[in-house]
Parts: structure tokens; C-alpha cells; sequence
């Protein structure tokens, strides 16, 4: 074999290999920022600094979550339209070099986690565990998927206030909560409609009626939007100089769900993070909510 074929089949497993831990979906670990940002630690720089290693622990624990989860579906993957031409589905990546990488991923977050705090570490842990869980058994059994996937990003708001010190409270706790399983509940929605009729690559979908999915995004929706003008309610009597800002705050936020409901509706968000970065309307949303906030914060 010429050194240019081996160069070249070096180059295409890299590409594959990069390919694979999908750094496009790393996006979500963006959730990171919220709990120091809610306690307006954020702009500290030690704080920051931590959010930030949080952001590449949660990226290389991903990374390794998502090797796992491509060689555990590698033949249903190969029947589907779009996932075929993942790398491990087609032959690009092999599945020991997939499984090596996921190992040595997974222990490393694990270990550069504990190395910031027992808590992170723990959280990190549990996250793996849980995508493990999922990844095997959980995504295959109706509802249960709902709860492991939006369990995913709770993990990812707990993560970013254990690795910055920020204490998690109970009203924080109930809207990531909700609002996780009404983008989970979504995101399904989105993929049965994706798929139509061809339900084989996923036992799960084939069991949600239209009828229940817009059942579960209703109850969930409605949860979150009750528990955040809660929030904003008690927020505002705990702290007079926020009170405006607050309140204010619910009017995007409930704008962005029914938003999100809405695209969803039109058969996209099997991808949120896609949905949450490509539309328009959902930017100036999250940018006219986060500006509110911060003054809220801040101004308190």
C-alpha cells in the first residue's frame, strides 16, 4: 500500500472520528452557563473560567456517549435514510477503535471532573451512566425514553452549578425539569413525523400516538410555563428591583415555547439544538429573554 493510501485512509477515519462525537450537538452543553448565570456569577472570572471547563468535560463525556450509541445502533442506523451515513454505520470508523475512544473519553471527563470538584464528578458519572442506560435499554421503552433523554439535559444545568459553586434551588430544579421533558416530548414528535410509517429503527416511536405526543407536549409545556411564572411571581416580591424585569422575562419565554411548539408542528426539532440556533425568531427570543434576565440579576 502507497503512503498516500495509508495517509488518505488515516485522514478519512480522523474525519470520521470527529464526525462521530458530533461536535455540532455540543451546542447543548451550553446549559452549563445557566445556573452561574441565573446567580449572576457569570461574569466573574474564576466563575467563568469553570463554566467553561465544564462546557469541554460535558463535550468529551458526549463524545464518548455518542461512539457508544452509534455501535450499539449500528444496524438499525444502516436501515435508516439519514443515519447510514454516519461513520461507524458506514464502515468509515471501526466499531473497536469506536468503542477504545469511548472508554478513554468517558474516563477522562470523569476524571477531569473530579479533579474540579466530587460533586461535578458525580454528576459526570451519572450522566454516563444514564447514557449508557439509555443508550441500551431506555430509548427502546416508551416514555421512559422521554425521562432518560430530558434527564440528559438536567445533568447539563446541574453540572454547570456544582462546577461553579452555585447552589441549585428547587424553583431552578422544577422549570429544567419540565421544560427538558417538553423539548424531549418534542423532539420525538419530530422524528415520528420524520420517519412516517417507518417506524423499524426505533421500537419507541412506533408506540407514540399523534394523539399522546401532543398530549405529553401539552401537559409539559404547560408545566413549565406554570413553574416559571411562579418563579417570576415569587422573584419579583423577594426582590423589589428586579420586579419589572422579572415579569417581563415571562413574556419571551412563553413566546419561545409556544415558538418551539409551533416549528415543532411543522415537522422539525428532531434536532433542538438546530431549531434553537437556525430560526430566527427563536434568536431574537432567547436574546430579548437573556438581556431581561441579566438586568434581573444584576439589578437585584
Amino acid at each position: 500500500m502507497s503512503s498516500s493510501s495509508t495517509t488518505g485512509g488515516a485522514g478519512a477515519l480522523a474525519r470520521g472520528i470527529v464526525r462521530s462525537v458530533r461536535p455540532k450537538q455540543w451546542a447543548k452543553n451550553v446549559l452549563v452557563f445557566v445556573a452561574p448565570g441565573a446567580a449572576g456569577v457569570l461574569l466573574k472570572p474564576h466563575s467563568l473560567l469553570q463554566a467553561c471547563w465544564a462546557f469541554v468535560v460535558f463535550s468529551m463525556a458526549a463524545g464518548s456517549c455518542y461512539l457508544l450509541n452509534d455501535v450499539l445502533d449500528v444496524e438499525p442506523d444502516r436501515r435508516h435514510p439519514r443515519k447510514s451515513k454516519r461513520p461507524i454505520a458506514a464502515g468509515i470508523v471501526p466499531i473497536p477503535v469506536a468503542l477504545l475512544l469511548s472508554i478513554v473519553f468517558g474516563l477522562g471527563a470523569v476524571g477531569l471532573a473530579v479533579w474540579r470538584t466530587p460533586k461535578f464528578g458525580l454528576i459526570i458519572a451519572l450522566y454516563l451512566v444514564l447514557t449508557t442506560l439509555y443508550s441500551s435499554y431506555l430509548k427502546h421503552q416508551p416514555v421512559l425514553d422521554i425521562v432518560g433523554l430530558s434527564s440528559g439535559f438536567v445533568l447539563r444545568l446541574l453540572g454547570g452549578g456544582y462546577a461553579t459553586d452555585v447552589a441549585i434551588t428547587d424553583w431552578f430544579l422544577v422549570i429544567s425539569a419540565f421544560g427538558a421533558m417538553f423539548i424531549a416530548t418534542c423532539k420525538r414528535q419530530a422524528e415520528k413525523k420524520e420517519m412516517g410509517s417507518s417506524t423499524d429503527t426505533r421500537a419507541a416511536l412506533a408506540m407514540y400516538s399523534e394523539g399522546f405526543l401532543d398530549y405529553m407536549k401539552a401537559v409539559t409545556s404547560g408545566l413549565v410555563l406554570i413553574a416559571y411564572c411562579l418563579f417570576a411571581v415569587q422573584r419579583a416580591k423577594e426582590h423589589p428591583p428586579a420586579a419589572l424585569w422579572v415579569m417581563l422575562s415571562i413574556l419571551p419565554f412563553v413566546v419561545a415555547i409556544l415558538r418551539y411548539a409551533l416549528l415543532v408542528d411543522q415537522g422539525k426539532g428532531s434536532a433542538p439544538e438546530d431549531v434553537l440556533i437556525g430560526d430566527r425568531q427563536m434568536q431574537i427570543l432567547g436574546l430579548v429573554y437573556a438581556g431581561l434576565m441579566a438586568v434581573n440579576v444584576y439589578a437585584s
